[in-house]
């Protein structure tokens, strides 16, 4: 498993740990739902689905960072779909596949699965910010 390298930290921090990532082809991460987490409440009973298309985009992040001084920041989301909920107890297993990389920008198809179904799916693109 990688150690996060995000600079993000609670309450914005959306992944708990990254299985595998691989530079410039994919990246798979997870997120644990707890009814600790600050955005279940006694009236939101599932992850929202901004917040899973966020870790979405954090764990597309790792397939363009290569050291400590990038940072990837959300630059797109297109044909975003909502295909079920992430409830507390849930695994939330997050992957992203990069489909073009051109610039600086990353491109990809991101999947957020419970259990093996589908919770979201998006086209996401990211910008590696270079220091």
């Amino acid at each position: 498993m990688n150690q996060l390298s995000l600079p993000h930290r609670y309450p914005f921090l959306f992944i708990d740990g990254v299985m595998e990532s691989e530079p410039g082809k994919h990246a798979a991460a997870y997120k644990l739902i707890s009814e600790n987490d600050w955005f279940i409440t006694d009236t939101q009973r599932e992850m929202p689905f901004s917040l899973v298309i966020e870790a979405l985009a954090q764990t597309a992040a790792f397939t363009g960072i290569t050291d400590e001084n990038r940072l990837g920041l959300l630059s797109s989301v297109k044909k975003a779909e909502k295909n079920g909920a992430a409830m507390p107890g849930d695994r939330l297993d997050l992957f992203f596949e990069v489909t073009r990389n051109k610039r600086g920008f990353v491109f990809g198809h991101a999947k957020a699965s419970v259990n093996g179904t589908s919770v979201a799916e998006a086209e996401i693109g990211i910008y590696i910010e270079q220091s």
